[in-house]
């Protein structure tokens, strides 16, 4: 089966800022390790790297035309920080690589959703 692992960042500091820069270099080599740890899977084929939320465009469209504003959909806790697809026997087994996520102790969380086909 297919999932699709939704990585929301949550309360941990964004890259680039002043906050995580404060935290030690070792703290954050080991979260960069595992999430290149889940990118080396074969199970695994991950999403590319977004941008920070405050680089985002969210896009509605009122009365047939597009409507922009600055910034992510959500709130910067609950702000989509990446995605990958992973191939697995069933739930559990993609439980298994979610916990792996650093955000899923971090602060954040991880949504698993079965991969589908609407058209």
């Amino acid at each position: 089966m297919q999932f699709v692992l939704v990585i929301y960042h949550g309360s941990y500091p964004l890259p680039g800022s002043p906050e995580f820069e404060a935290f030690p270099a070792q703290e954050k080599a080991a979260i960069y390790a595992d999430y290149a740890a889940i990118s080396k899977l074969e199970n695994v084929a991950g999403g590319p790297p977004l941008g920070l939320p405050e680089n985002a465009t969210t896009v509605r469209v009122k009365n047939g035309s597009p409507v922009t504003t600055p910034g992510p959909y959500l709130d910067v806790k609950g702000a989509v920080g990446g995605f990958a697809v992973v191939e697995a026997d069933d739930l559990e087994a993609a439980v298994a690589v979610a916990a792996r996520v650093p955000q899923a102790r971090l602060g954040g969380a991880v949504e698993i959703r079965p991969s589908a086909k609407y058209w």
